[in-house]
């Protein structure tokens, strides 16, 4: 009786130590599909702006603008400014959503929702492409009549 505890003792402890290698070494060598990716914004250069001393850029995503409260990202020709400077907008998607992000000049002092001058889409389609921790940018030329901005996005496999 007591050979059977033993054996069974060993058993266990034997499988129990082979599952944990196993789960140490799968996710280093196995490659997951992401199911969701997070989308945020990378950066804004701007190559022209609206307005002779600079544009005020919000960027607008599912309704809520970044920087939050009465805040805005003045810009001028050839600066760059990065989701920090926007507090940086992000959401996650599924493989078949998508997220909006807008880019809007606004009008001090009351900075609502402004113009929007052009935005960017983040797909599902794409995020089904990645895998789990793999990335991508999404760039985007924004043109207008008297303005050009590049507004890039990164998406990361979840």
């Amino acid at each position: 009786m007591r050979s059977h505890k033993l054996i069974l003792a060993l058993a266990l402890t034997a499988g129990l130590s082979v599952s944990a290698t196993v789960s140490a070494v799968s996710p280093a060598s196995a490659t997951t599909t992401a199911a969701t990716c997070r989308v945020e914004l990378n950066y804004v250069d701007a190559y022209d702006v609206d307005e002779n001393n600079g544009d005020e850029i919000r960027i607008n995503l599912a309704g809520y603008m970044y920087p939050g409260g009465n805040q805005y990202v003045a810009m001028n020709n050839g600066d760059r400014a990065y989701s920090g400077n926007f507090a940086n907008p992000t959401t996650t998607i599924g493989t078949t959503g998508s997220a909006l992000f807008s880019l809007r000049e606004v009008t001090p002092p009351a900075v609502g929702q402004g113009k929007q001058l052009g935005s960017v889409t983040a797909w599902g389609s794409t995020c089904a492409t990645l895998a789990t921790g793999q990335i991508t940018y999404i760039p985007q030329h924004i043109f207008g009549g008297d303005y050009w901005y590049y507004m890039s996005l990164v998406m990361t496999g979840l």
